[in-house]
């Protein structure tokens, strides 16, 4: 009878802990106060951040487990990542940039099983070893030149398709990319993480696979100015 009720108890355990957490109430955020542009209503958000604070409980108490699938915990920390991002800028805000912050990147942290996870942390320890360098298009520091945050949360069962609408999205957007057949003129996210991307015509071919104007197999690539303006609506 022991025997009979530990199992049961220890599939409600499993039953309970595979279960993504719910990204819901990003949504509703995301919905609320970010532009179809990708622009942050901040001021209007910080009057009313208990949504996001209450999203951030939720990503505290249920957090990502060997039972979940690798797009759960995949879209888990790039929803983490940008909703701490947005609770940074509020908790400092008004600003101009990020970068007006001393080591933003590692004072904002969420807190699980008493470790401090921080942006720094979820960006190049847990989201680039999983090998998708699509997650560059995905995570948003809050800037100008920034993929846009999107209004709404990544979620596992639609995470391939965000991923590559995210990707098609920045890699076509003018004022982050400008591509011709003959000449290339790309975002500097390209160059800080080309490690994570292909190599030489393969990394054209990357860049073929989601423009809409086609590059040469042999072009120079020159880099953009990035604009570290915050990205808000104002």
């Amino acid at each position: 009878m022991i025997r009979i009720l530990i199992l049961r108890l220890l599939v409600n355990f499993w039953t309970v802990n595979a279960q993504p957490a719910d990204h819901s109430l990003w949504t509703d955020v995301l919905q609320t106060y970010v532009s179809d542009k990708g622009s942050v209503d901040y001021k209007d958000l910080q009057n009313n951040k208990f949504i996001l604070n209450s999203y951030l409980k939720v990503l505290r108490a249920n957090t990502p487990n060997y039972a979940w699938s690798i797009d759960a915990k995949k879209a888990y920390w790039i929803n983490a990542y940008n909703a701490l991002t947005v609770q940074l800028i509020l908790e400092n805000y008004p600003l101009k940039s990020i970068k007006d912050l001393r080591r933003p990147w590692d004072q904002c942290f969420i807190e699980i099983d008493g470790e401090k996870i921080t942006l720094n942390t979820i960006e190049h320890e847990i989201l680039r070893p999983m090998g998708d360098p699509r997650i560059h298009f995905a995570i948003v520091c809050a800037s100008e030149s920034c993929p846009k945050l999107l209004n709404y949360a990544y979620e596992s069962d639609t995470l391939e398709q965000q991923l590559e609408q995210a990707t098609k999205m920045f890699i076509n957007d003018p004022s982050r990319n400008s591509i011709n057949y003959s000449s290339v003129k790309i975002s500097k996210i390209f160059k800080w993480f080309k490690t994570d991307f292909p190599k030489s015509e393969a990394f054209i071919a990357f860049l073929n696979n989601y423009s809409t104007l086609k590059i040469a197999t042999q072009v120079d690539i020159d880099y953009l100015n990035y604009s570290w303006s915050l990205n808000d609506n104002e």
